[in-house]
C-alpha cells in the first residue's frame, strides 16, 4: 500500500454532449486535455495514471500541488471556448483526495482512489470538491475559500466523507493562469487532422479460457505472434504489443479504443488450451460502427499454432472492406517444426522482456531464452531473444562481462540471420549490438533494414532515433523516436523512450522540453540512475540548482560508481563520436558541473 494525492476529473453532462455531437465533443475534450490539463499536471509534478475517455486520473507527490493544479485547470477552462453557448460548453468536475492506494503498472486502486472518484461527482460543473484530509493539509498553505459541505454518504464507501467545495463562481473570480505553450517550431507546429489509416489495427490480449492460470503466458504469446504477423502486411499500421496489453482484463468499447489509439479495426479473441489441444476464437471489429465484420474459430494442437496464426492473417487480409496492395498477405511460415516446449520458453522470455527494466527482470529473460535454445538448438526466435537481452544488459550497464556478452550476441545473431535474412527483429538486435560496439554507421544501417522489413516496429524506430543522437544528429533522431512513441504509446518501458527523446532535446538546448520528458520518464521508472542524472543536468540549466542537486544525489544513490564525468564517459565508451560529445559538452555537462558533478 502507498499514500497518494489523487486528482480525478470528468466532463459534466458528457453523455448529453456526446449525444448531440459525438465526434465534435470528443475532439474538444481531447483538445482541453492536451492543451490545458496535461500540461498543468506536468507543471505541478503530477503523473497521469490514465485517461478515462471523458476525463483523467492523476496522482501527485504533494497535496498542495494536486489542489493548485485542480484550481488552475478550472480557472483555465473559464477562458476557453468563449464562442460556445453555455449549454454546450465543456466543464470539468474535479475531486481531490489523500489516501491509501494499491499501485499497478498503468492504474491505481483502493479507497483513496474510490473516494476521489466520488468527490468528483459531488463537485459542481467548473468546481472542485476535496476531502477533509486534503483540507487539513492545505489549510494554511493555499488561499482558497472553501465551503464546508458536511458529511456526505458516497457509493461503495462504508463511512460518510467530510467534504469541502470550491465553487465555479469563486474559481472564475480568481486571476487568470498561464498555460505552458510549446514554441511552434516546424517540429511542433500543429498538423492538419489526418484520416485514420485504412489498415490500422490493434490486437487486444487474447483471453485465457484455460483452467490453469499458469497458461496466461501462452495466450499472451498468441497475441504477440499475431501482432507480428499483421505488422508484415504492406502499408499497415499496427499498435505495438505493450500498448495493447494495457487493455488486458478490461471491458472497453471498440469505438472508444478506436478513438484513443487512432485505429480502424480491433482484433480480439480467446484461447482455450487443454493438454496439447488448442481452440482459438478470433473476431475483427470495425471501430467506426462497432460491428463485427469477421469471426472464425481454429482447432489445432500446440505444435501447429504458427501455421494457424498465419492462416488467421491470411483470412484477415481477405476480409471485406480491407483493400491491400499486392503481396499484402505475405507471412513467414518459419517455426512450424520448433519443439513446442522450446516455443513455451520463447513466449515466457518475451513476456518477461516486456516488463519494466530491472536487473532481476533481465535475468529472468535470459534464463527463459537460454532454456528454449537448450531444448531446441534450431530455434531462431530463441537466438534473437537471447542476443537482445545480452546486448540490453550491456547498454544499460547491468552486465558483469560486457565483452563476453557482446561476443555471444554476435554469434547468435549471425546464425539467426543466416537462417532468415529477412527477420526484422534480428536486424533490430544487430543494430543494438553495433551501437554497443561503437559501430554507429552500421547500427543506423541495420535499423533502416529492420524498418524496411517491418514498418510498424516501434523498437526499430526508437533504436534509429537513439543511434542518430549518438552520431551527433539529435534533430534527425527526434522524429524517429516520436514515431516509436506513436506506434507504442503505452510501452511499460516508456521511461527509456522519454529519456532518449529528452536527451535529444537537451543537447540541442531545448531545456524546457527536456525537463518535461525527463520528469515523465522518472515518473514511469524511478529506478533508472541515468534518468535522475540527466534530469539533474536539465534542472541546473533551467536554474533550479536545489532540485538539480537532489536529483544528482538520487542518481549517485542508485549507481554510486558513476560519480564523475570521466566515469560517465567510461560507461558510454561504446560511443566515441565527437559530434555527440561536443553537443553534450555545451549543454548536459555544463548543467552537471553546476549541480556539483565533478570532471574526475
Amino acid at each position: 500500500m502507498a499514500s497518494t494525492r489523487r486528482l480525478a476529473a470528468d466532463v459534466a453532462g458528457y453523455s448529453r454532449l456526446m449525444g448531440a455531437d459525438e465526434e465534435g465533443t470528443h475532439e474538444r475534450v481531447q483538445a482541453h486535455l492536451r492543451e490545458l490539463v496535461d500540461p498543468k499536471i506536468t507543471e505541478h509534478r503530477g503523473r497521469i495514471v490514465k485517461n478515462t475517455g471523458d476525463g483523467v486520473l492523476a496522482e501527485f507527490a504533494s497535496v498542495v500541488d494536486a489542489v493548485r493544479c485542480a484550481v488552475e485547470v478550472q480557472r483555465g477552462m473559464v477562458d476557453r471556448e468563449p464562442e460556445v453557448p453555455d449549454e454546450r460548453r465543456i466543464r470539468f468536475r474535479i475531486g481531490v483526495n489523500l489516501g491509501d492506494i494499491i499501485v499497478e503498472q498503468h492504474d491505481i486502486f483502493g479507497d483513496g482512489v474510490n473516494v476521489a472518484a466520488r468527490l468528483e461527482t459531488l463537485a459542481e460543473p467548473g468546481g472542485i470538491c476535496i476531502s477533509r484530509t486534503v483540507r487539513d493539509q492545505i489549510r494554511d498553505k493555499l488561499p482558497y475559500s472553501l465551503q464546508d459541505m458536511g458529511e456526505q454518504s458516497v457509493k461503495n464507501i462504508a463511512r460518510p466523507v467530510r467534504t469541502y467545495a470550491l465553487s465555479a463562481d469563486i474559481v472564475a473570480a480568481l486571476p487568470r493562469v498561464a498555460v505552458p505553450i510549446r514554441p511552434k517550431t516546424a517540429r511542433h507546429r500543429a498538423k492538419p487532422r489526418r484520416e485514420t489509416p485504412r489498415l490500422s489495427i490493434v490486437v487486444l490480449p487474447f483471453t485465457n479460457l484455460s483452467n490453469d492460470p499458469d497458461q496466461e503466458y501462452f495466450a499472451d504469446g498468441i497475441t504477440d505472434d499475431l501482432t507480428t504477423d499483421l505488422s508484415r502486411i504492406a502499408d499497415s499500421f499496427v499498435i505495438a504489443r505493450n500498448t495493447a496489453f494495457t487493455y488486458k482484463g478490461k471491458s472497453v468499447d471498440a469505438k472508444e479504443i478506436g478513438r484513443e489509439l487512432g485505429v480502424r479495426y480491433v482484433l480480439e479473441g480467446s484461447v482455450r488450451r487443454t493438454g496439447e489441444q488448442v481452440r482459438v476464437n478470433v473476431q475483427l471489429i470495425d471501430t467506426k460502427s462497432g460491428a463485427h465484420i469477421w469471426a472464425d474459430r481454429f482447432d489445432t494442437d500446440r505444435a501447429d499454432l504458427a501455421e494457424a496464426q498465419n492462416e488467421i492473417t491470411g483470412r484477415l487480409a481477405r476480409t471485406p472492406n480491407i483493400e491491400l496492395v499486392r503481396d499484402a498477405g505475405r507471412r513467414i511460415d518459419q517455426g512450424k517444426a520448433v519443439d513446442p516446449d522450446a516455443r513455451d520458453f520463447v513466449m515466457r522470455g518475451w513476456a518477461y522482456w516486456y516488463r519494466p527494466i530491472s536487473k532481476a527482470n533481465r535475468q529472468e529473460v535470459q534464463r527463459a531464452f537460454a532454456r528454449a535454445l537448450e531444448i531446441d538448438s534450431r530455434s531462431i526466435d530463441a537466438r534473437i531473444g537471447l542476443a537482445m537481452v545480452l546486448v540490453s544488459v550491456v547498454l544499460d550497464g547491468l552486465s558483469s562481462s560486457p565483452e563476453q556478452d557482446k561476443a555471444r550476441a554476435e554469434q547468435l545473431l549471425l546464425e539467426a540471420l543466416e537462417a532468415d535474412t529477412n527477420n526484422a527483429l534480428a536486424h533490430v538486435a544487430l543494430a543494438m549490438l553495433r551501437r554497443a560496439q561503437n559501430r554507429l554507421s552500421e547500427a543506423q544501417m541495420e535499423c533502416e533494414v529492420a524498418i524496411a522489413l517491418n514498418g510498424n516496429d516501434a523498437l526499430a524506430f526508437f533504436q534509429l532515433g537513439q543511434t542518430l543522437m549518438w552520431l551527433g544528429q539529435p534533430e534527425a533522431g527526434i522524429p524517429h523516436i516520436e514515431k516509436a512513441n506513436r506506434l507504442n504509446p503505452r510501452d511499460p518501458n516508456m521511461a527509456i523512450r522519454y529519456w532518449g527523446l529528452g536527451t535529444c532535446h537537451l543537447i540541442l538546448g531545448h531545456v524546457s522540453e527536456a525537463l518535461d520528458l525527463f520528469n515523465k520518464g522518472r515518473a514511469e521508472n524511478p529506478r533508472l540512475f541515468y534518468m535522475h542524472l540527466f534530469l539533474a543536468g536539465a534542472l541546473s540549466l533551467h536554474g533550479d540548482l536545489d532540485e538539480a542537486r537532489a536529483s544528482l544525489a538520487e542518481s549517485l544513490r542508485l549507481k554510486p560508481e558513476i560519480d564523475s564525468l570521466a566515469r560517465l564517459y567510461a560507461l558510454n565508451r561504446g560511443n566515441t563520436n565527437p559530434h555527440y560529445w561536443a553537443l553534450a559538452e555545451r549543454t548536459l555537462h555544463i548543467g552537471l558541473r553546476q549541480a556539483g558533478f565533478p570532471d574526475e
